[in-house]
């Protein structure tokens, strides 16, 4: 059976997101994106665990389910922040568990550390390679990946308070470490120029930390399993034998592509930061180093290279985005949503129409410009302004006309940041 999974999100309890975060709007959207398998998120926030414990069935398999039979695998963030080599680390980590024992045997640890129950990502000052020792002494199907790899606040390789390789992040702990969380801001193709995470298993997920649950899904994992299980996930993504592929949106649509300074409404290529000496032309203060410009400094492949036995993966933008841009709305307005739901009905997910919907379905559910876009977008000719400083890269919308002319180069300004 095919399934699309997606095991970073957060709950209402996370800072800076929504109270529609609870558990029947994470199905519910799930099930209108196209989502089938959910991580829970915030496992160790009491009021969210005890939701948990309430609402989700265990049978043995790892897998909770909800009454209606939705899937959920345990799954939490935690932020490492500590010192070591002389600088300040910060480092977001997933965390997986097997089962709400595990889960409360690791919260009970993290207490005599500090606090959980004001953030569903809690901060602890304990570093990577002892986080990693104590969660596999609790029980060793507990698993670590570490979080959006290249963001440049908080991550293993970020350029403001990250690490150079894994090993130097992780110490002897490393050899726990089998898969890597690319993030919003990179694709495995930008990955592959590091020969040193060749080991590693490339993943994506949405990270949903937002007001909105229809952010979920923005990336995915996609795999072939026979059987549904906690041990039959963490084995497709040790072996990769079953994983189909990766669904990413490209990577200029992160906030963190490109270096730059949003004050200043400066967006720099790599090349144009080096050049700048990663300081901004505007105001003379620093820039903050985009994920493209960090894998620049630490790559030692070509620009280009293709791994030979690597996962495949996809780009598209969400539908809703695609959709602001052309009707020139907000995302969250009943203009762009009207729209969404004549296409996403309950016979079709948007990763129906992302992903396999033909044309000339399309044509007939909305229009044909909508369907002409949808399709750029499933082929990847949607070109995008890309993101900086904590702002969304912006999708351009054209047509194969415009994109037939060499001359074409996209705005500097888009519609807004609706994102």
């Amino acid at each position: 059976m095919e399934l699309i999974a997606d095991l970073h999100i957060h709950s209402k309890y996370s800072r800076a997101t929504g109270r529609e975060l609870d558990l029947a709007n994470l199905e519910k959207w799930a099930r209108v994106k196209g989502v089938s398998l959910l991580g829970t998120g915030d496992f160790t926030h009491p009021e969210w665990s005890a939701q948990l414990k309430e609402e989700l069935i265990e049978d043995g398999s790892g897998i909770l389910k909800t009454k209606t039979g939705f899937p959920f695998m345990l799954q939490t963030e935690i932020s490492l922040i500590y010192s070591q080599g002389g600088k300040g680390r910060k480092v977001h980590n997933c965390v997986y568990a097997p089962d709400l024992d595990t889960v409360k045997k690791i919260t009970d640890w993290l207490l005599t550390k500090g606090r959980v129950d004001y953030d569903g990502r809690p901060i602890f000052g304990i570093p990577c390679p002892e986080f990693v020792e104590r969660l596999k002494a609790i029980d060793e199907r507990i698993e670590i990946i570490p979080a959006h790899i290249w963001t440049p606040w908080f991550s293993m390789f970020g350029a403001n308070s990250g690490f150079d390789s894994v090993k130097e992040c992780f110490g002897d702990m490393e050899k726990h470490i089998f898969a890597l969380e690319t993030g919003l801001s990179s694709d495995p193709e930008m990955n592959w120029r590091l020969s040193q995470l060749d080991k590693y298993t490339l993943v994506s997920n949405s990270d949903l930390h937002s007001f909105w649950p229809w952010r979920m899904g923005r990336e995915a994992n996609v795999f072939e399993l026979k059987e549904l299980s906690y041990k039959a996930i963490m084995d497709v993504m040790k072996t990769r034998k079953g994983f189909t592929e990766t669904i990413e949106v490209d990577p200029a649509f992160g906030k963190y592509h490109w270096t730059g300074h949003r004050n200043c409404d400066v967006n720099l290529s790599p090349k144009e930061a080096v050049k700048h000496k990663n300081i901004c032309p505007k105001c003379g203060k620093q820039l903050t180093v985009g994920v493209e410009q960090r894998v620049e400094e630490l790559a030692d492949r070509e620009e280009g290279y293709q791994k030979k036995d690597a996962i495949p993966f996809s780009r598209m933008i969400p539908l809703s985005d695609i959709l602001s841009m052309l009707l020139k709305k907000a995302v969250a307005t009943k203009t762009v949503w009207t729209e969404y739901h004549k296409l996403v009905a309950q016979d079709r997910s948007e990763y129906d129409i992302l992903r396999t919907i033909s044309k000339e379905e399309l044509t007939q559910l909305s229009n044909e410009k909508i369907a002409e876009v949808i399709i750029n977008n499933r082929e990847g000719k949607i070109k995008i302004v890309p993101g900086y400083d904590g702002v969304y890269g912006v999708p351009q919308i054209i047509t194969e006309a415009v994109l037939e002319k060499e001359e074409f180069k996209p705005k500097q300004r888009g519609l807004g940041d609706f994102i």
